[in-house]
């Protein structure tokens, strides 16, 4: 499965709602590795939300119903 970007949320917290919506719709769907530091709590720094490339169109569905992400 390759993982693509989808959207970048403001932080962490954010990230993580749009992270439950996804899921809540039946699309998987991550933080970069990279971007989260949860060993120092939750991340105010910008975050990136992937998901596998075959579910990005459906994933752009379910975050324009509920958020709007920024590219």
């Amino acid at each position: 499965m390759r993982w693509v970007h989808l959207a970048t949320a403001p932080d962490q917290a954010t990230a993580e709602l749009w992270l439950a919506l996804l899921r809540d719709r039946g699309v998987a769907a991550m933080i970069r590795p990279s971007d989260a530091v949860s060993f120092l709590g939750v991340s105010r720094l910008a975050c990136r939300v992937q998901v596998p490339e075959d579910d990005l169109e459906r994933a752009r569905d379910v975050l324009g119903e509920g958020a709007a992400p920024e590219s």
